[in-house]
């Protein structure tokens, strides 16, 4: 995976050597059709920015509720095969994470130790994030402590477009930083004017929390 630039070189992607070294060689992907028989947690998410999807497979401890094992396949650009490499190493590796402590981990956590990822990309990361948490949560509704799942509720922000914030928040994590490109990928505000200063708020707030 050599680095991107386009075509008038105004602009360029630049992947480190551990992101091409998990896309070359990744970690923990499901060659074989999985045996769900064998896992004890499943995730599933998919990105309507870039058109991935993504499952993942896990063996939680019962008694200390520990990762012990973590598979993955995914339809995706080379950020997300890597991002989810390296996210399955950090759940597994010492022993395995505790559930509490996956929940805990961040996108920007899988960046860094990816080295970065391009500002592009940061979705990718994102996406390996909430099939971890999916995951997690089916963990608990098998288990039976449903009052440990955390479901991620969205908000309609436009009634008569039926846009919602995570629809903004994506919008934002594909690159559309301003209202204008933020319109032109979900549509929102265009026949409902009075919701775009929530949508200016929900930008703001998206790009203070993936990018500083």
């Amino acid at each position: 995976m050599a680095d991107v630039s386009s075509r008038d070189k105004t602009q360029s992607w630049f992947y480190t050597d551990i992101v091409k070294d998990h896309f070359f060689h990744p970690r923990n992907f499901m060659h074989e059709q999985a045996d769900e028989t064998q896992y004890n947690a499943i995730g599933k998410v998919g990105s309507p920015a870039c058109g991935d999807e993504l499952r993942v497979w896990m063996k939680v401890d019962p008694t200390t509720e520990r990762i012990t094992d973590f598979h993955w396949r995914t339809f995706g650009c080379g950020s997300a095969i890597a991002s989810t490499s390296m996210a399955s190493v950090m759940v597994t590796e010492n022993g395995g994470m505790t559930l509490e402590q996956a929940r805990q981990l961040k996108p920007q956590d899988i960046m860094e130790r990816l080295g970065g990822l391009p500002q592009r990309k940061f979705h990718c990361s994102v996406l390996c994030d909430k099939a971890l948490r999916d995951a997690i949560n089916d963990y608990y509704r098998r288990s039976g402590q449903t009052d440990k799942i955390l479901v991620e509720a969205f908000r309609i922000i436009d009634q008569v477009s039926k846009v919602t914030d995570h629809d903004i928040e994506e919008a934002v994590l594909d690159g559309a930083h301003t209202i204008e490109l933020v319109q032109q990928k979900t549509k929102v505000g265009i026949g409902n004017p009075s919701c775009l200063p929530a949508v200016e708020e929900l930008i703001r707030f998206y790009k203070e929390k993936y990018f500083g």
